[in-house]
Protein backbone atom coordinates (compact mmCIF):
# COMPACT_ATOMS: atom_id res chain seq x y z
CA UNK A 1 0.00 0.00 0.00
CA UNK A 2 1.41 3.05 -0.78
CA UNK A 3 -0.23 6.47 -1.85
CA UNK A 4 2.78 7.47 -4.44
CA UNK A 5 1.50 7.43 -7.85
CA UNK A 6 3.65 4.92 -9.71
CA UNK A 7 6.60 6.26 -12.15
CA UNK A 8 5.21 3.64 -14.92
CA UNK A 9 3.86 5.78 -18.06
CA UNK A 10 1.14 3.85 -20.24
CA UNK A 11 1.90 2.76 -23.87
CA UNK A 12 2.44 5.43 -26.40
CA UNK A 13 -0.98 6.31 -27.73
CA UNK A 14 -3.63 9.13 -27.43
CA UNK A 15 -4.97 9.06 -23.67
CA UNK A 16 -8.14 6.92 -22.90
CA UNK A 17 -9.29 9.00 -20.95
CA UNK A 18 -9.54 12.10 -22.85
CA UNK A 19 -12.17 10.50 -23.95
CA UNK A 20 -14.28 11.20 -20.90
CA UNK A 21 -17.90 12.57 -21.00
CA UNK A 22 -17.68 16.67 -19.70
CA UNK A 23 -20.30 15.70 -17.20
CA UNK A 24 -18.06 12.50 -15.75
CA UNK A 25 -14.91 15.16 -14.67
CA UNK A 26 -11.63 13.67 -13.06
CA UNK A 27 -12.15 16.31 -9.95
CA UNK A 28 -15.28 16.69 -8.52
CA UNK A 29 -16.01 18.01 -4.83
CA UNK A 30 -17.95 15.76 -2.57
CA UNK A 31 -19.70 15.96 0.88
CA UNK A 32 -18.38 13.01 2.90
CA UNK A 33 -20.82 11.77 5.36
CA UNK A 34 -19.94 12.10 9.01
CA UNK A 35 -19.93 8.43 9.69
CA UNK A 36 -17.48 7.80 6.99
CA UNK A 37 -14.65 11.12 7.20
CA UNK A 38 -12.15 9.65 9.87
CA UNK A 39 -11.24 6.71 7.16
CA UNK A 40 -11.59 9.69 4.78
CA UNK A 41 -9.10 11.62 6.58
CA UNK A 42 -6.70 8.48 7.11
CA UNK A 43 -6.60 7.30 3.68
CA UNK A 44 -5.07 10.64 2.67
CA UNK A 45 -6.64 10.47 -1.07
CA UNK A 46 -4.92 6.47 -1.80
CA UNK A 47 -6.66 5.23 -4.33
CA UNK A 48 -9.07 2.61 -3.93
CA UNK A 49 -8.72 -0.46 -6.71
CA UNK A 50 -11.83 -3.17 -6.13
CA UNK A 51 -10.65 -6.74 -7.75
CA UNK A 52 -12.59 -9.91 -8.03
CA UNK A 53 -14.61 -11.97 -10.11
CA UNK A 54 -17.20 -10.49 -12.53
CA UNK A 55 -20.53 -10.28 -10.89
CA UNK A 56 -18.92 -9.95 -7.27
CA UNK A 57 -20.37 -6.68 -7.23
CA UNK A 58 -16.70 -4.31 -7.92
CA UNK A 59 -18.94 -1.70 -9.53
CA UNK A 60 -22.14 -1.10 -7.45
CA UNK A 61 -20.24 -0.89 -3.96
CA UNK A 62 -17.08 0.80 -5.59
CA UNK A 63 -19.80 3.58 -6.35
CA UNK A 64 -21.42 3.44 -3.37
CA UNK A 65 -17.82 2.93 -1.26
CA UNK A 66 -16.81 6.91 -3.46
CA UNK A 67 -19.78 8.25 -2.32
CA UNK A 68 -18.95 7.49 1.61
CA UNK A 69 -15.79 8.76 1.04
CA UNK A 70 -16.25 11.36 -1.46
CA UNK A 71 -13.97 9.68 -3.26
CA UNK A 72 -14.63 10.20 -7.59
CA UNK A 73 -15.87 6.61 -8.96
CA UNK A 74 -14.47 4.69 -12.33
CA UNK A 75 -15.03 1.42 -13.87
CA UNK A 76 -12.30 0.00 -16.11
CA UNK A 77 -14.68 -1.59 -18.06
CA UNK A 78 -17.04 1.24 -18.55
CA UNK A 79 -14.24 3.76 -19.67
CA UNK A 80 -13.14 1.18 -22.13
CA UNK A 81 -15.98 1.27 -23.64
CA UNK A 82 -16.42 5.38 -23.84
CA UNK A 83 -12.82 5.21 -25.19
CA UNK A 84 -13.44 2.78 -27.63
CA UNK A 85 -17.14 3.64 -28.73
CA UNK A 86 -17.69 -0.33 -28.22
CA UNK A 87 -18.65 -3.07 -25.93
CA UNK A 88 -16.50 -5.25 -24.30
CA UNK A 89 -17.60 -8.32 -26.08
CA UNK A 90 -16.96 -6.02 -29.27
CA UNK A 91 -13.63 -5.65 -28.25
CA UNK A 92 -13.16 -8.97 -27.52
CA UNK A 93 -14.44 -9.96 -30.95
CA UNK A 94 -12.36 -7.23 -32.98
CA UNK A 95 -9.03 -7.39 -30.86
CA UNK A 96 -8.89 -10.26 -29.04
CA UNK A 97 -8.68 -11.02 -25.10
CA UNK A 98 -4.81 -9.64 -25.58
CA UNK A 99 -6.28 -6.37 -27.05
CA UNK A 100 -8.96 -5.95 -24.78
CA UNK A 101 -5.89 -6.00 -21.72
CA UNK A 102 -3.85 -3.66 -23.42
CA UNK A 103 -6.33 -1.21 -23.13
CA UNK A 104 -6.93 -2.11 -19.71
CA UNK A 105 -3.23 -1.70 -18.76
CA UNK A 106 -3.30 1.96 -20.52
CA UNK A 107 -6.36 2.98 -18.50
CA UNK A 108 -5.22 1.31 -15.01
CA UNK A 109 -2.14 3.44 -15.79
CA UNK A 110 -3.63 6.75 -16.35
CA UNK A 111 -6.01 6.94 -13.39
CA UNK A 112 -2.94 5.36 -11.05
CA UNK A 113 -0.84 8.46 -12.94
CA UNK A 114 -3.62 11.07 -11.24
CA UNK A 115 -1.71 13.23 -9.27
CA UNK A 116 -4.89 14.56 -7.15
CA UNK A 117 -6.00 10.62 -5.94
CA UNK A 118 -9.24 10.38 -3.87
CA UNK A 119 -10.25 7.55 -6.36
CA UNK A 120 -12.15 4.54 -6.43
CA UNK A 121 -11.73 1.91 -9.08
CA UNK A 122 -13.56 -0.93 -9.93
CA UNK A 123 -11.43 -3.21 -12.54
CA UNK A 124 -11.90 -5.72 -14.92
CA UNK A 125 -12.49 -9.47 -13.60
CA UNK A 126 -9.28 -10.25 -15.25
CA UNK A 127 -7.10 -7.04 -14.72
CA UNK A 128 -5.07 -9.30 -11.85
CA UNK A 129 -3.60 -11.29 -15.11
CA UNK A 130 -1.29 -9.09 -15.79
CA UNK A 131 1.78 -8.32 -13.54
CA UNK A 132 2.32 -5.13 -15.12
CA UNK A 133 -1.26 -3.92 -13.73
CA UNK A 134 -0.27 -4.56 -10.14
CA UNK A 135 2.60 -1.96 -10.36
CA UNK A 136 -0.38 0.67 -10.74
CA UNK A 137 -2.62 -1.50 -8.09
CA UNK A 138 -0.07 -1.59 -5.85
CA UNK A 139 0.19 2.01 -5.47
CA UNK A 140 -3.32 2.18 -3.76
CA UNK A 141 -5.14 -0.15 -1.31
CA UNK A 142 -6.55 -3.49 -3.10
CA UNK A 143 -9.91 -4.62 -2.14
CA UNK A 144 -10.65 -7.84 -3.17
CA UNK A 145 -14.61 -8.66 -3.33
CA UNK A 146 -14.63 -12.67 -2.91
CA UNK A 147 -17.93 -14.18 -3.81
CA UNK A 148 -18.53 -17.94 -4.06
CA UNK A 149 -18.24 -19.14 -7.75
CA UNK A 150 -22.33 -20.33 -6.79
CA UNK A 151 -23.53 -17.27 -6.27
CA UNK A 152 -21.38 -15.63 -9.35
CA UNK A 153 -23.28 -18.42 -11.46
CA UNK A 154 -26.54 -17.65 -10.47
CA UNK A 155 -25.97 -13.95 -10.71
CA UNK A 156 -24.37 -14.25 -14.11
CA UNK A 157 -26.47 -17.45 -15.79
CA UNK A 158 -28.21 -15.04 -17.99
CA UNK A 159 -25.56 -12.87 -19.24
CA UNK A 160 -24.98 -12.71 -22.83
CA UNK A 161 -22.51 -9.95 -22.70
CA UNK A 162 -19.61 -11.48 -20.70
CA UNK A 163 -17.49 -12.59 -23.36
CA UNK A 164 -15.10 -15.47 -21.03
CA UNK A 165 -18.66 -17.14 -20.49
CA UNK A 166 -19.09 -17.42 -24.20
CA UNK A 167 -19.15 -21.68 -22.76
CA UNK A 168 -21.08 -25.02 -23.23
CA UNK A 169 -20.77 -25.13 -19.23
CA UNK A 170 -20.77 -21.98 -18.18
CA UNK A 171 -20.82 -22.80 -14.24
CA UNK A 172 -17.72 -24.92 -14.42
CA UNK A 173 -15.81 -21.99 -16.85
CA UNK A 174 -16.91 -19.65 -13.87
CA UNK A 175 -15.28 -22.17 -11.09
CA UNK A 176 -12.13 -22.69 -13.10
CA UNK A 177 -11.84 -18.88 -13.93
CA UNK A 178 -11.80 -18.58 -10.44
CA UNK A 179 -9.71 -21.07 -9.42
CA UNK A 180 -6.89 -19.72 -11.54
CA UNK A 181 -7.17 -16.07 -10.44
CA UNK A 182 -7.81 -17.15 -6.54
CA UNK A 183 -3.78 -16.78 -5.99
CA UNK A 184 -3.72 -13.19 -7.76
CA UNK A 185 -6.66 -11.91 -5.75
CA UNK A 186 -5.07 -12.92 -2.86
CA UNK A 187 -2.72 -10.31 -3.29
CA UNK A 188 -4.77 -7.67 -2.11
CA UNK A 189 -4.35 -5.70 0.80
CA UNK A 190 -7.90 -6.18 2.07
CA UNK A 191 -10.09 -9.50 1.69
CA UNK A 192 -13.71 -9.40 2.03
CA UNK A 193 -14.91 -12.82 2.26
CA UNK A 194 -18.88 -12.90 0.91
CA UNK A 195 -21.72 -15.22 0.66
CA UNK A 196 -22.92 -13.61 -2.01
CA UNK A 197 -26.46 -12.39 -0.74
CA UNK A 198 -25.52 -9.45 1.17
CA UNK A 199 -27.11 -6.17 0.16
CA UNK A 200 -24.75 -3.91 -1.24
CA UNK A 201 -24.96 -1.47 1.37
CA UNK A 202 -24.08 -4.43 4.03
CA UNK A 203 -20.84 -4.96 1.46
CA UNK A 204 -20.22 -1.15 1.46
CA UNK A 205 -20.09 -1.13 5.62
CA UNK A 206 -17.85 -4.26 5.22
CA UNK A 207 -15.47 -2.45 2.98
CA UNK A 208 -15.24 0.18 4.61
CA UNK A 209 -14.59 -1.46 7.85
CA UNK A 210 -11.67 -3.40 6.49
CA UNK A 211 -10.33 -0.34 5.30
CA UNK A 212 -9.73 1.15 8.38
CA UNK A 213 -8.50 -2.08 9.81
CA UNK A 214 -5.97 -1.72 7.15
CA UNK A 215 -4.88 1.39 7.38
CA UNK A 216 -4.49 0.97 11.32
CA UNK A 217 -1.98 -2.22 10.74
CA UNK A 218 -0.17 0.18 8.45
CA UNK A 219 0.13 2.64 10.62
CA UNK A 220 1.35 0.54 13.35
CA UNK A 221 4.01 -0.63 11.10
CA UNK A 222 5.16 2.22 10.29
CA UNK A 223 5.78 3.45 13.97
Amino acid sequence: MNDTPPNGKPPESESLLAHLPPDHPLSHDHTIPADAKTTAQRLRRTNLYLVGMMGCGKTTVGRLVAQKLGYQFFDTDALLETATQQTVAQVFAERGEAGFRELETQILAELSSYAYGSLAIATGGGAVLNPQNWSYLHHGIVIWLDVPAEQLYYRLRHSSTRPLLQDPDPRQRIQEILDQRRPLYAQADVHVQLRGRESPEFVTARVLEAIARAIRSAEREEE
